[in-house]
């Protein structure tokens, strides 16, 4: 297990490595993910995909990291999205690691440096996540990093073409 896991902002530049990671990992995201279009696995697409998440962070909506391993190597992505102010302060999380780099501690070391992002730097109260039920992997990744389970959304979000439930994840900030 690598010790070197860090995140940082997505570049354009990352676009060509990420379209070849997501074409070579697309049977393992495919069941946790929405219906892709094929340009999606294009470094034009990647492109595009990154130009909004972009987009997105330069209007503080959102933080859109790579997930990065030793030598700079792009293990997968991971953001903060949905970004409210206010009386609320939360946002969600998402992210996804390679198929060729699971199960290597990645997804739960870029979780919790995202958290302590949205904590530290954002200064957010909340940060929520979903998981499919069957996903437990995922689910492990968020309760070594203090989520907590607090609900369950059926037909929460179209993964893979169908509506699919979600098992509901948040963790408070330490000062909460």
């Amino acid at each position: 297990m690598s010790a070197g896991t860090r995140i940082r902002l997505v570049e354009l530049a990352d676009a060509a490595e990420l379209a070849a990671i997501v074409r070579a990992s697309a049977d393992h995201l495919r069941p946790f993910e929405p219906t892709r279009p094929p340009a999606y696995f294009t470094e034009a697409g990647q492109r595009a995909t990154l130009g909004a998440a972009l987009a997105s962070a330069a209007n503080r909506s959102s933080v859109p990291f790579t997930i990065v391993g030793d030598d700079d190597e792009l293990l997968g992505r991971i953001t903060l999205s949905g970004v409210t102010r206010g009386a609320l302060q939360s946002c969600a999380l998402g992210y996804w690691i390679r198929a060729d780099r699971t199960r290597q501690g990645h997804a739960t070391r870029a979780v919790g440096l995202a958290v302590d992002h949205a904590f530290r730097e954002l200064g957010l109260h909340r940060v929520q996540a979903e998981t499919l039920p069957e996903n437990t992997a995922s689910q492990r990744a968020l309760e070594r990093n203090g989520f907590e389970r607090y609900g369950f959304a059926p037909e929460y979000i179209r993964i893979a073409g169908e509506w699919r439930d979600h098992v509901m994840f948040q963790v408070l900030a330490p000062d909460a």
